[in-house]
């Protein structure tokens, strides 16, 4: 026998409504999971917390695919509900409205990267996200120490070759000289 219909209102009692939270966050994002595997669905869910603590599920910690795919999507959407009919049906029959909003979510995203490489407007990233900045920013950090050490070392065996042939040079010129 199964529970009868929950009220849908705010919980008053704090306890209460954190113990709801909890467990229905829980759920929701065990709901996620099971449509993302069950469906081979690309499934993202963000939730907040009244405290402002993130959860978030994303398939295959694909968070940031999946976002820039719905903002390419919603701003397409957009596009075509501003515009009259006439323009909707040349633009649905060139589809490049999508194809432009795709690459203008792309450009936006790889400005925003930019921006975050250069130390500039970090004030909305999490924790988690400044942790994994800082983690590629080292990585590149070490591959241009790499790439900087081996033409350093390209520089200086050229360099020994071109003394050992300037040694040779002079020392056979020397020689020439002396029998001269």
């Amino acid at each position: 026998m199964g529970r009868g219909r929950v009220e849908l209102k705010r919980i008053e009692n704090k306890i209460n409504r954190q113990v709801t939270f909890s467990k229905r966050r829980n759920g929701l994002l065990k709901k996620a999971h099971e449509i993302s595997v069950l469906c081979d669905a690309e499934v993202a869910v963000i939730v907040f917390s009244h405290k402002g603590k993130l959860s978030e599920y994303s398939t295959d910690s694909c968070m940031e695919k999946i976002l820039e795919r719905y903002e390419r999507y919603s701003y397409a959407e957009r596009q075509l509900v501003s515009m009259d009919s006439e323009t909707q049906l040349q633009i649905m029959q060139g589809n490049w409205t999508v194809e432009y909003s795709r690459l203008t979510a792309k450009i936006e995203l790889l400005q925003r990267n930019r921006r975050h490489y250069l130390g500039e407007d970090l004030d909305s990233l999490t924790l988690k996200d400044l942790t994994g900045l800082e983690q590629q920013i080292d990585i590149s950090l070490k591959q241009i120490r790499a790439r900087r050490n081996q033409l350093m070392n390209e520089t200086i065996s050229d360099l020994q070759k071109r003394v050992k042939e300037i040694a040779t040079v002079y020392f056979i010129i020397s020689i020439l000289l002396f029998f001269f």
